[in-house]
């Protein structure tokens, strides 16, 4: 039997999960059958790789050697074949933007942007909730730019393979009705809102917790979040079922206001991703360039969020450049 990347991937899960009970699991085959797998793994090498007894399995001399083996073939294959797979589904020269993005204000006026620096180039895009799939279309070369958002300072994903450029951070405001008592306030304490149900839009990462975590400081429990799209969100606030969470970025909307909430206790970060190895790279300056255009034009269309910029009760929001994330 010739060794195969499989039987690598089995050796480093039996080591991994230190028995082979644990390890059949995680691999979803029955234990009789990796027994069988690893006698055959180990014949072809020579010797046993596991010591074994009721306690687990450790690894013999030669599973060390062979596990030290595995932990770089393995992660250079993946790389490889990532790699493969990202110059199939790119072209030698950018004729093409591919962004995709997370439902947020900022898609839209990155499409006008480069529609407007560069006509003749075609745009496409792809929306989805999940960050996950942006990073993982990214690292695939099946998109070229990605636009995401994070709550507070939480770090985006895959940090090891894609370049991560902070373009602001904005404040959650509260949305609600434009005949909500409150709708007339410069700004709320979170706890005033204590007796209402709450709306906001879907996502993966912390912000779920650190809303509930807020209100708790707030002194209450949310006694309903419903999480759904936008434009539901919107109709639940328009008729009064609910409150909003949205980006102090929400564009205006008729028969709704938005308020901030004082001492800005729940933030979202916006980013801007690409592949450092992709061809698109080369065009990153200029498109973040492009992207902070339009998340600045995004913070002039709400007069609520350029008033409570020009007020710096709550500075570290708006426009911001530093570091990438690489």
């Amino acid at each position: 039997m010739e060794l195969e990347l499989r039987h690598l991937r089995t050796v480093r899960a039996i080591a991994d999960a230190g028995s082979l009970t644990k390890a059949a699991a995680a691999l979803g085959l029955a234990q009789p059958a990796l027994s069988t797998q690893l006698r055959r793994i180990e014949r072809a090498l020579g010797g046993p790789l596991f010591d074994r007894d009721h306690t687990g399995s450790r690894p013999t001399p030669l599973g060390e050697l062979v596990l030290d083996r595995a932990r770089i073939l393995l992660p250079a294959v993946r790389e490889l074949q990532e790699d493969a797979v990202r110059f199939a589904n790119s072209w030698a020269s950018l004729d093409r933007f591919r962004l995709g993005a997370t439902h947020g204000p900022l898609l839209g006026g990155l499409v006008d942007q480069l529609a407007t620096a560069r006509p003749a180039v075609p745009v496409t895009t792809h929306t989805t909730w999940s960050v996950a799939e942006i990073s993982t279309m990214l690292i695939e070369g099946r998109l070229d730019f990605g636009l995401i958002g994070t709550c507070g300072e939480s770090r985006p994903p895959a940090t090891d393979r894609l370049t991560w450029e902070v373009l602001g951070t904005d404040p959650v405001f509260v949305m609600l009705a434009e005949d909500h008592p409150f709708a007339g306030e410069r700004e709320l304490e979170l706890s005033r809102l204590s007796g209402e149900c709450w709306t906001d839009v879907p996502g993966e990462g912390c912000f779920a917790d650190c809303f509930t975590a807020a209100c708790a400081r707030a002194g209450f429990t949310p006694i309903q979040v419903y999480e759904t799209d936008t434009a539901s969100c919107v109709h639940l606030v328009q008729v009064g079922r609910a409150v909003g969470l949205c980006r102090a970025t929400f564009p205006p909307t008729p028969g709704l206001v938005t308020v901030p909430l004082a001492g800005a206790p729940l933030a979202w970060r916006h980013l801007l991703g690409w592949h450092p190895g992709a061809p698109a790279a080369e065009a990153a300056r200029a498109v973040a360039g492009y992207t902070a255009t339009a998340y600045g034009e995004a913070i002039a269309r709400s007069a609520t969020y350029t008033r409570w910029l020009t007020a710096d009760s709550c500075p570290g929001f708006g426009a911001r450049g530093g570091p990438p994330y690489t």
